[in-house]
């Protein structure tokens, strides 16, 4: 007598020796189809084509503006005024997306702080040049002027600008947008924003507002220190405010998709650095917390390491001292990690640097001003003596101009508390939060 089990296997393998090659067993489980009779042929599968790059979430200015076939600029004379992060959401660059625009003619390129291409070391001064690429003219705002002259302005009939800005007053593509607006209004021309996320969110205002005296490159408008604007809501705002004295026709091509709460990781868009020291998104809220402190010649902010701006140390500082007087203050939305590194350049060039790297673990609600101010607090106890006595007459006038004023540096001269520097911001957060309202683009 068989096996039950042999005799189970001979009855399947009947089975398939008469469904042949185009038969089967079973229904295709994938669509409940009764199998195809013997000899018949089986139809073939479909291809199956691998899913392409996710479409980010949020369309920039520059991708609205070629969806609508750039609507405004046909038959004129464009001026692009942008660099390396100016690029649409497929990475492309809007050099090369103006210049196969239809009717579109692209006829001179300008540049900001770092140059065309991002490769100029912060302060630097940028010179004219010709782009080998393109063979465009590149005008420098970073220079002797630091505004398009007329002479750059009269072959053009409308400058656009498209750079990635990252919602720090001190920033300066920002003075340069503005002054190139100013530009523009006196020569007749006009004026384009092509708009972009602000990358630490545009809910945040935090920070000094600017005492009119200390008015600089790097405190140009009135706002304060952390604006939560895009750079066309701001340039509506410096428009329609009045801050410069002749104002041009301004469109501004907004974004789709933007919220004001939204991270960069949730635009989907990529992040081209937009200056050497901001590699990252991240960086642009490191910068807001430690970028007060670059020129204290005894303090390092992880400018010349890995994490520009992300780091805040000194040789002879505690950092375990600092890391527990960090812990106590519980600031939210903040992970600080002991760290003991040596910077590649800078006046802490090679030396041994005890500190705290800054990390986020709610990016959205930490108060970027609030850590600053604290660290520069509790860095002071910790030293016992006032870290101001270190700067060069240099150092300070540039201290004073990034802060807005020196309310900052007389105060931890006087070795106050943060949170009293910070209150006393806050009746001027309020009153701009209502003056900016009506220039909001995104709600």
């Amino acid at each position: 007598m068989k096996h039950p089990f042999v005799a189970l296997f001979f009855a399947l393998f009947a089975a398939l020796l008469v469904g042949g090659a185009g038969g089967s067993l079973l229904a295709d489980p994938a669509d409940g189809t009764a199998p195809a009779a013997s000899g018949a042929p089986s139809a073939p599968a479909a291809p199956v084509t691998p899913p392409g790059p996710p479409l980010p979430a949020v369309e920039l200015g520059i991708d609205v503006l070629a969806a609508n076939h750039f609507a405004g600029l046909e038959g004129k004379r464009v001026g692009l005024l942008t660099n390396q992060s100016g690029v649409n959401g497929a990475g492309l660059s809007t050099i090369d997306v103006l210049r196969d625009a239809p009717n579109v003619k692209l006829v001179a390129l300008y540049a900001p702080e770092h140059g065309l291409y991002g490769a100029e070391i912060a302060g630097d001064y940028v010179a004219n040049t010709k782009d080998a690429r393109t063979g465009l003219p590149v005008y420098s705002l970073f220079g002797p002027n630091r505004e398009p002259t007329a002479d750059m302005l009269k072959d053009i009939d409308v400058m656009v600008f498209d750079i990635q800005d990252i919602g720090c007053r001190s920033y300066t593509f920002i003075s340069t947008m503005g002054l190139a607006m100013e530009a523009c209004g006196l020569a007749g021309k006009e004026f384009y924003v092509l708009d972009r996320p602000d990358p630490i969110g545009g809910t945040r205002i935090e920070g000094p507002p600017l005492n009119p005296a200390f008015r600089s490159f790097v405190g140009q408008w009135d706002i304060p220190y952390v604006h939560g604007l895009t750079v066309g809501e701001l340039a509506y705002m410096i428009h329609d405010e009045k801050w410069i004295k002749a104002r041009p026709k301004l469109t501004v091509v907004p974004m789709r998709g933007w919220t004001r709460d939204m991270t960069w990781a949730q635009t989907g868009l990529i992040w081209v650095p937009p200056s050497p020291h901001i590699p990252t998104p991240e960086s642009a809220l490191d910068y807001v917390v430690t970028g007060l402190w670059g020129d204290f010649p005894n303090l390092n902010n992880g400018v010349g390491t890995t994490l520009p701006f992300g780091r805040i140390g000194a040789p002879d500082l505690d950092r375990f001292a600092l890391l527990a007087a960090m812990e106590k203050r519980n600031l939210n939305g903040f992970i600080f990690v002991p760290s003991l590194y040596k910077p590649f350049y800078g006046p802490l060039r090679d030396l041994l640097v005890s500190g705290l790297e800054i990390h986020y673990s709610d990016p959205v609600h930490a108060d970027l001003m609030q850590a600053g101010l604290i660290l520069m607090e509790e860095i002071q106890k910790l030293d016992g003596k006032d870290l101001f006595s270190t700067l060069t007459p240099d150092g300070l006038d540039m201290m004073d101009k990034e802060a807005g004023g020196d309310a900052v540096r007389l105060h931890f001269t006087a070795m106050k508390s943060a949170q009293e520097l910070l209150d006393s911001w806050q009746p001027a957060l309020d009153d701009f939060r209502a003056r900016r309202a009506k220039y909001l683009l995104y709600k």
